[in-house]
C-alpha cells in the first residue's frame, strides 16, 4: 500500500474518534453555579453562640440595648469604620448579626479594638464589609433576590440569599447589601447580615 494510502487511513480513523461540532465533553462544560451557605459571621454562629463569645472575641461592647438584647461594637482603622450589632434572645444566643462599614474613620477608636484586623469581621466563607460585591456572588453562588435599596441618600443593591435549603440547623437568611458600580469601579460590599430565624 502506498504512503499516502496509509496516513490517509490513519487520519480517516483520527476524525471517527472526534466528537461532533457543537458537542463538547464533559471535562470542557462550564461548570454550573453550585449555592453554599454560610455558618459565621465575625466569628459568631447565630443560634449557637452566646453573647459570652462575642465578649471574649471583642470586648465589652460600646453600646448595649435598654432591654439588653442588642449590643454593638466599633473599630476604627486607618481608612475605614467597621460596626458589629448583634441581637440575642433572653438566654443571650446570638440570633442576629450585623456587620457593616464606613469609609474613612469615624469618633475614636478605643484602645481594646485597635487589635482588630478586618478579617475579624468577614463571614465563614470569606466575605468581608469592603469587599467587591461580585465576592458574593462567587462564594454563595447567585442571590434569591436582587432589589434597589438606599441608605443615607446612598444608591444600593440588597442581595438577599435564604439558606432553609441548607436545612433548619444552619443560620436561615443573609443580607449582603452592596453598593453600585460607579465611574467603572465595581461596587463594594457596606452591610453583611446573617440571621437564625428568617428576617
Amino acid at each position: 500500500m502506498p504512503f499516502w494510502v496509509s496516513v490517509s487511513l490513519l487520519l480517516l480513523a483520527g476524525v471517527s474518534f472526534a466528537q461532533a461540532p457543537g458537542v463538547t465533553s464533559t471535562a470542557h462544560q462550564p461548570a454550573v453555579h453550585r449555592k453554599f451557605n454560610e455558618l459565621t459571621l465575625a466569628g459568631l454562629r447565630p443560634g449557637r453562640d452566646n453573647l459570652a463569645k462575642a465578649i471574649r472575641l471583642f470586648g465589652k461592647p460600646d453600646t448595649r440595648s435598654a432591654d439588653r438584647q442588642s449590643a454593638g461594637w466599633s473599630f476604627a482603622s486607618a481608612d475605614a469604620t467597621f460596626y458589629l450589632n448583634l441581637d440575642v434572645d433572653k438566654a443571650d444566643v446570638v440570633q442576629f448579626i450585623r456587620v457593616s462599614a464606613n469609609d474613612g474613620p469615624s469618633g475614636v477608636a478605643l484602645p481594646k479594638h485597635k487589635g482588630l484586623a478586618n478579617h475579624s469581621w468577614s463571614s465563614g466563607r470569606g466575605l468581608w464589609a469592603g469587599a467587591t460585591c461580585g465576592r458574593a456572588v462567587q462564594l454563595y453562588g447567585e442571590p434569591d433576590s436582587r432589589s434597589p435599596s438606599t441608605k443615607a441618600g446612598q444608591q444600593l443593591e440588597l442581595l438577599y440569599y435564604a439558606f432553609d435549603w441548607a436545612g433548619a440547623d444552619v443560620p436561615q437568611v443573609m443580607e449582603v447589601v452592596c453598593g453600585v458600580q460607579q465611574n467603572g469601579k465595581p461596587g463594594r460590599v457596606v452591610e453583611i447580615t446573617l440571621a437564625a430565624p428568617s428576617l
